[in-house]
């Protein structure tokens, strides 16, 4: 009887299917022409999404995803654009993980037309991951901890130049604890001074968060899996004080988790939901008060901030945007979705 009540609860612990009637997102692919990997990802609006990914690639659309323009920089079809932040239809910054100088920033005023490169890293122990905005001014960039501690570079101009924010400000990164460049979405803001970062590898897989800019952070643990493949890989808050962490493992992505936590005191304290999603997930986003989760193994809604959550389809994605309820997707083979 101990053994059946203990799979009862493993079952229902899992998202599960639609229900009678339930109305659930639905994607509908949008004909990209490439075969890139896209887990950069910005959504605008319902017409205007960038994608950014595997071989230099970047692509534009401004009609809804019926049509994508290729409007990367120029010779660098070598780097992986793991990252974009756009701000509207012409204006965008766009962020090359690597180490050493692969790690870049380039930003455009015209839509792609030009590009001009506004950080390099020189630091061969630097690791660039992601990046994101408080603002169309205000920006910060994640690295991988350089000598113990994470790094991270500020802008004040939109990414058009960026400063080191100083090590001071950070406490002691754990032995092995990374970001993971899985979506983008290893950093995030909301509001005009809170920050987190998002981290795996170490002991436990932890959330730094800060409430000045960016400028000094503080470490919480949290529920979720921490192994050299495991640990927080997107972070997404709906206001400065609830938000959502969700990973896994991407070395067994099928493992049941749970793979997801809550908070709603800033990063603070983070608990597990009653239901989560089954599997390795490594991109989320808030839509209203719901919440879309997004990985290989498919993608999930929660209608209520995270508690409750649903499968919706079972293809492949990395990264998820929404600008308001207008919601895009991207992943592997050049596959980009709008949500009907």
């Amino acid at each position: 009887m101990r053994l059946v009540l203990l799979v009862l609860a493993l079952l229902v612990s899992v998202a599960a299917p639609a229900s009678a009637g339930e109305r659930l997102p639905k994607w509908e692919l949008t004909p990209t022409g490439v075969t890139a990997q896209f887990r950069g990802l910005s959504a605008v609006s319902a017409r205007v999404a960038w994608v950014s990914g595997t071989q230099g690639t970047v692509l534009r659309t401004t009609d809804g995803g019926a049509t994508w323009q290729s409007v990367g920089p120029p010779e660098t079809g070598t780097l992986q654009f793991r990252d974009i932040e756009a701000f509207d239809a012409d204006h965008a910054v766009v962020l090359s993980i690597g180490s050493g100088t692969d790690s870049r920033v380039y930003r455009t005023d015209d839509g792609g037309a030009h590009w001009r490169q506004t950080l390099q890293n020189t630091d061969a122990a630097a690791f660039y991951d992601c990046l994101a905005f408080f603002d169309p001014w205000r920006g910060l960039a994640m690295s991988d901890p350089v000598d113990g501690r994470f790094r991270v570079q500020a802008t004040f101009d939109g990414g058009r130049s960026w400063r080191q924010v100083p090590d001071s400000g950070f406490p002691p990164a754990l032995p092995g604890e990374a970001g993971f460049a899985a979506s983008g979405q290893c950093v995030t803001t909301a509001g005009p001074f809170d920050a987190w970062l998002a981290t795996g590898g170490g002991a436990t897989a932890r959330v730094l968060h800060s409430g000045d800019g960016g400028r000094h952070w503080t470490a919480s643990d949290t529920p979720l899996p921490s192994s050299p493949s495991a640990g927080v890989f997107a972070v997404a808050f709906r206001t400065p004080g609830q938000g959502i962490a969700i990973g896994g493992d991407y070395a067994n992505p099928a493992a049941p988790g749970p793979a997801v936590a809550l908070t709603r005191d800033r990063g603070r304290t983070w608990h597990t939901p009653a239901q989560y999603p089954a599997g390795y997930r490594s991109g989320l986003a808030w839509r209203g008060g719901g919440v879309l989760a997004v990985g290989p193994g498919g993608s999930d809604y929660s209608p209520d901030g995270g508690r409750h959550w649903t499968s919706f389809d079972t293809g492949s994605f990395d990264s998820v945007d929404c600008a308001g309820a207008n919601c895009w997707a991207s992943g592997a083979q050049g596959r980009v979705a709008r949500l009907r």
